[in-house]
């Protein structure tokens, strides 16, 4: 299983890049639109590029082919692991589906919005049904994404609320933003007991701003 994969970009195409790693290989790389349009910013200054990878093998009747799917931070992959539980959506089809910004997605599926996901190449209105009601009030925290390529270290256990902080300094929030918004979330929902619906919370807090 294919992790992650370092290394420069020596080709673009529509959907996908072409990465030279050490030793001599070179690997194509699905790219969905909402990463395609940050890979710029997120190369070092040697060059290189570090990708969170989505590994999977794509078969058919006469062969199965490995496929690699590659995402800026874990917080993207972890979107893209949501969106494909979604009945009839696999992994090639939400490379394809997801070619607006992740929070224009999430405030989509939030708000039922039926016209913005029957937007997504691939995506017909009974799609876009199945999507809400599979994860409206499960995709909170991916609606306060900000910016990308900033990765912070997690605490080896931490509580819900410990867990949903370094989720939102993994999103590019200030320590101080982030703790009053957990704050006010926790005084508004005081009964929260886990890092994802605390996350909700913060989501629809600064959604009705």
């Amino acid at each position: 299983m294919i992790s992650h994969i370092r290394g420069k970009i020596a080709k673009r195409k529509n959907s996908s890049i072409i990465i030279d790693v050490d030793g001599g290989f070179s690997y194509e790389v699905l790219i969905p639109g909402c990463v395609m349009s940050a890979l710029d910013k997120s190369v070092n200054p040697d060059g290189t590029i570090k990708l969170i990878t989505y590994h999977y093998h794509h078969t058919d009747p006469a062969k199965s082919i490995p496929v690699l799917i590659g995402f800026l931070n874990e917080i993207e992959k972890e979107f893209f692991e949501k969106f494909i539980t979604v009945s009839g959506i696999g992994p090639k089809a939400a490379v394809k589906a997801l070619n607006a910004s992740i929070p224009k997605i999430v405030k989509a599926i939030a708000d039922g919005d039926l016209t913005t996901l029957k937007s997504l190449p691939g995506i017909g209105e009974q799609r876009a049904k199945e999507i809400v009601a599979k994860l409206q009030n499960k995709v909170g925290k991916f609606g306060l994404i900000q910016e990308y390529g900033v990765e912070i270290s997690v605490a080896e256990m931490p509580n819900f609320q410990e867990e949903a902080m370094d989720v939102l300094l993994q999103l590019q929030y200030k320590k101080p933003e982030a703790k009053e918004m957990i704050q006010k979330a926790l005084e508004r929902s005081p009964g929260i007991k886990t890092a994802e619906d605390l996350l909700n919370e913060v989501y629809k807090q600064k959604k009705s701003r």
